[in-house]
């Protein structure tokens, strides 16, 4: 079975289950054990590959660890600003300066591009931030939840200083500028571009569709979750007392500064290297836990020194932090566990064969393929940077950076579009995982509502991705896919006008 189909079969089962059953623990489970039984083949095995190869091997992986953390203490800070009563006051201060759900939605899609350094900190701080706003004006919890996904890969891929611009420029071939390929991969970046065009066309028109219009319509009726409430911290009741807007918006600069800082002294930028180098040198994971725990740290001063909060209390959202993101944690284990199963059956070189075997045959149309080949391995694994770790050096060998050919680069962009498609699309992606987290939505009721948008912006950018082919011009290419969308958009107006929500 190893580096064949079935290598794909685990996280397609984890997956059609979860959408089956809308229960994602169980899925991905047995996702997992099926993956143990073809890789072992035998009780005795499976238990081993899942438990100690599996299980306890991403558990102790420092990356994986250093994520985990990351989430406890940003966990920690929303609860700290929660207890302080900042959430409050800036749900109050916003509710008289956005009037309107239009205004909401938009604020939403701002704040998002705003945070563009990594996804993970991009899902829950704008979440942490915008739910009492989108509450406010009975906005779906969904509806911020794909918000919120919308503005986290696709900014982040399209972002020079972040996370992401760190991993594609270290998966790039050894004596290849890896950040200078990220720059000029930008403007072919259909699905990123597009997903923000979208976003932005779906709010001022006031466009839903799909499972969505109904969470909409019951957001409208008083019911932002559709009956669905989580249990989680996310939501604890925030202390109305002391608290000003500064109580939340200074954590969350602090947080973005020190994300930074942990960043680039990741990279090696306090040994000499340039900040440029410095952040695609970077580890994200140790940047963030570093960057995270530091702000923890600055707002507990913050809160001691105006004391809205004692000391004990303060403590005590440690604890609820983590409670809160306990949720997200058993699943991005599970999920890192099932990517293991995946790994380990040889998925990375089932697809290589794929692409070497249609480079020569279809070389016009290779963007749009390795477009669809991006979506499915970020579909069925969860990761967008596995996806681009196993083809961003095949489409980079099978035409060479050096020979100046623009399809080199196409290709790549094609590689990163389509692995945040699937990334965006898949039930088992940490970043999907992360934005319902950060909304305190429904996990599934999350990638329901989402999955109708992003196949959308998918299929027109697949078509794009077929034109720049051919045209091979970033602008000409780009504009035939804006104007593709905005039609689209207004189609979709002019059909759904009778059932609009307003």
């Amino acid at each position: 079975m190893y580096a064949t189909f079935w290598a794909l079969v685990p996280p397609l089962v984890a997956i059609i289950l979860a959408l089956v059953t809308k229960e994602v623990y169980s899925s991905l489970f047995v996702g997992i054990v099926v993956g143990g039984i073809f890789y072992a083949g035998s009780f005795e095995g499976t238990v081993i590959h899942i438990f100690n190869d599996g299980l306890i091997g991403q558990l102790t992986d420092p990356y994986n660890m250093g994520i985990l953390v990351f989430l406890v203490m940003l966990g920690a800070i929303v609860s700290l600003m929660n207890k302080a009563g900042g959430s409050a006051a800036f749900g109050k201060w916003a509710a008289t300066h956005i009037k309107t759900r239009v205004g909401a939605q938009l604020a939403t899609v701002l704040l998002g591009c705003l945070i563009f350094i990594d996804d993970y900190f991009n899902c829950l701080t704008v979440g942490s931030v915008m739910r009492p706003v989108t509450d406010e004006h009975k906005i779906s919890r969904a509806k911020l939840a794909y918000l919120i996904d919308a503005t986290a890969a696709p900014i982040c891929i399209i972002a020079p200083i972040s996370s992401w611009a760190a991993a594609v420029s270290g998966f790039s071939p050894e004596g290849t500028n890896g950040m200078w390929l990220f720059l000029r991969a930008i403007p072919y970046n259909y699905y990123a571009l597009l997903t923000i065009i979208m976003m932005v066309g779906l709010s001022i028109l006031k466009i839903d569709y799909g499972p969505m219009k109904t969470h909409e319509r019951n957001a409208l009726a008083g019911d932002i979750f559709s009956g669905k409430k989580i249990k989680s911290g996310v939501d604890s009741d925030a202390v109305k007392g002391n608290g000003k807007v500064a109580d939340l918006v200074v954590p969350v600069i602090v947080l973005i500064i020190f994300c930074v800082i942990g960043m680039i002294y990741s990279g090696g930028f306090f040994e000499g290297t340039g900040f440029i180098d410095a952040f695609a040198n970077s580890d994200a994971s140790v940047g963030l836990m570093y960057g995270s725990f530091a702000a923890f740290v600055a707002t507990v001063i913050l809160y001691l020194i105006r004391r809205v909060l004692k000391f004990r209390e303060c403590m005590d959202c440690l604890a609820e932090g983590f409670k809160a993101m306990v949720p997200a944690i058993m699943i991005l284990t599970l999920a890192w566990t099932l990517k293991s199963m995946t790994d380990s059956l040889g998925a990375a070189e089932y697809v290589a064969g794929l692409v070497d075997s249609c480079a020569d045959s279809l070389l016009n149309f290779l963007p749009a393929i390795i477009f669809l080949i991006a979506c499915f391995l970020a579909f069925a694994t969860g990761t967008s940077w596995g996806t681009f770790g196993i083809l961003i050096p095949i489409c980079l060998k099978v035409f060479p950076i050096e020979s100046g050919n623009s399809l080199a680069i196409i290709c790549v962009s094609a590689c990163m579009a389509g692995a945040v498609c699937g990334d965006h699309c898949s039930p088992i992606s940490d970043t999907t995982i992360m934005s319902s987290a950060g909304a305190g939505c429904d996990h599934i009721n999350h990638v329901s509502t989402q999955l109708p948008y992003a196949l959308t912006a998918a299929a027109v950018s697949f078509v794009t991705y077929i034109i720049a082919g051919f045209v091979r011009n970033p602008v000409v290419s780009l504009f035939i896919g804006v104007l593709l969308m905005v039609i689209m958009l207004v189609f979709g107006r002019y059909i759904f006008e009778d059932k609009k929500v307003v």
